[in-house]
């Protein structure tokens, strides 16, 4: 496992964040410093002047420990004067090559007794120094205006960048993340049996290369799939003339009538793989959808099949209108009817149904079944069952039956499915949004 993103925006948005945070953390480190070399800079050449000549002022007065003359001189020099005896408040002397070098040039300056701490929440620098075998401490103060007014600023003007690198941060990943989930997100419709739009080519120069290399190959499916469709269609079409004429010479000359019924069953279905193949090269993209009760449709198939003879039950669930392509819709309902009664065994019962924000539709039979291994399988063009779900009528099929029932429900974003039946046969199901409407 690892802590890192799995998506390229949030590795983008973690690298320049992280970045950020360096930088802020090394502008506090760069202002902690500068504020304790302030203490430097306060205790200047006249500063020390004032304090070697308050100790002078010390060592000359005629009672240096009375209070009265240190408050005279705490006056006159604008310090606080402790005896040694009154230990002011204070830490020893913050660790750093400058705070050494203040105290070593205090001892120098002042006389090897010398001690400097620092007391932050007083603001004060007490420095010790001795005057006539005595010990004083010097409370010396150090501006807190200026030192506060700009530790304010610096965190506000901090903050303020560290908002705005942030917000830009997110906006710059976003802006060079977004062309690869468009990327995506065509990846994902051509991996449906879509063709997206074609990708913008702008934008940085490896990503306007994957976008064309994208480009050309949807217009090659593209192509394709038109080039596939013309064949399909041109073969079909060319091939049902004759078909006619033979059918109508084998009804007028063949003496047997059930060679004739024969022969004509087999050209009815070299009738119907024909119509396969049309429907299937049939684009139904440019049909626009309308409003359209799927129970209605489904139900004027069923009465067209038991006019015929076939034992085919339906039962509606209510299902509202929907956004339908009718056509496309009709031929997907008779395409698993067929399915079922050339596969399976009657009765084919029909159910429509409401369930998760979708409209059910079910056709199940009473067949041999299906083979889980072969649900995927029987989806794809010109695949046919296996050997153990043959067709109760003998005829071969063409394998497209189902194909155009997956593309047919792509159509409308919705999802085909076939499982084995509870009890025996097969299970079809279609679901179809209900709020989204067909492309």
């Amino acid at each position: 496992m690892t802590l890192l993103p799995r998506s390229l925006f949030g590795r983008l948005v973690l690298l320049l964040v992280a970045a950020v945070a360096l930088a802020v953390l090394a502008s506090i480190v760069l202002f902690r410093s500068e504020r304790l070399a302030l203490l430097d800079r306060q205790v200047s050449e006249t500063r020390l002047a004032q304090l070697q000549a308050l100790r002078a002022a010390l060592i000359g007065a005629d009672d240096p420990e009375r209070s009265e003359t240190l408050e005279e001189l705490a006056d006159l020099y604008g310090v606080e004067i402790y005896p040694e005896s009154a230990r002011p408040p204070g830490n020893t002397l913050p660790a750093g090559p400058r705070m050494a070098d203040l105290a070593s040039r205090l001892r120098a300056r002042l006389g090897p007794g010398t001690e400097v701490r620092f007391a932050p929440r007083l603001q004060r620098l007490f420095v010790r120094v001795e005057a006539a075998d005595a010990g004083y401490w010097l409370g010396v103060p150090v501006p807190t205006g200026a030192p506060d007014a700009g530790a304010t600023r610096a965190l506000t003007w901090t903050l303020a960048v560290l908002v705005l690198l942030l917000v830009a941060a997110y906006v710059f990943a976003r802006y060079l993340a977004r062309p690869l989930r468009e990327l995506a997100a065509a990846v994902a419709r051509v991996g449906r049996g879509e063709l997206p739009a074609p990708l913008p080519e702008s934008g940085p120069s490896e990503i306007a290369a994957v976008n064309r290399g994208f480009n050309a190959m949807t217009a090659n499916l593209r192509r394709l799939d038109e080039d596939r469709a013309l064949l399909l269609a041109g073969v079909s079409h060319d091939l049902r003339t004759p078909l006619a004429r033979l059918r109508l010479g084998v009804e007028m000359s063949a003496p047997d009538d059930a060679l004739r019924a024969g022969m004509v069953a087999d050209i009815d279905e070299m009738d119907r793989i024909i119509g396969q193949f049309l429907d299937f090269a049939r684009g139904e993209d440019a049909t626009p959808p309308a409003q359209a009760s799927l129970d209605a449709i489904v139900q004027a198939a069923t009465e067209r099949y038991r006019a015929a003879g076939a034992d085919v039950r339906f039962t509606a669930g209510a299902v509202p209108a929907l956004p339908l392509k009718v056509t496309a819709v009709s031929r997907l309902v008779a395409n698993l009817v067929d399915n079922a009664l050339a596969y399976g065994a009657p009765p084919v019962e029909i159910t429509t149904a409401c369930r998760d924000e979708q409209a059910w539709l079910e056709i199940a039979d009473h067949g041999p079944g299906i083979a889980p291994a072969d649900v995927a399988r029987l989806k794809l063009p010109f695949t046919r069952a296996a050997a153990s779900r043959a067709r109760t009528d003998g005829a071969a099929g063409a394998g497209l039956g189902l194909a155009i029932v997956e593309r047919i429900a792509r159509l409308h974003g919705g999802f085909f499915e076939i499982e084995p039946r509870p009890g025996g046969g097969t299970l079809a199901r279609v679901r179809l949004p209900l709020a989204a409407a067909a492309r």
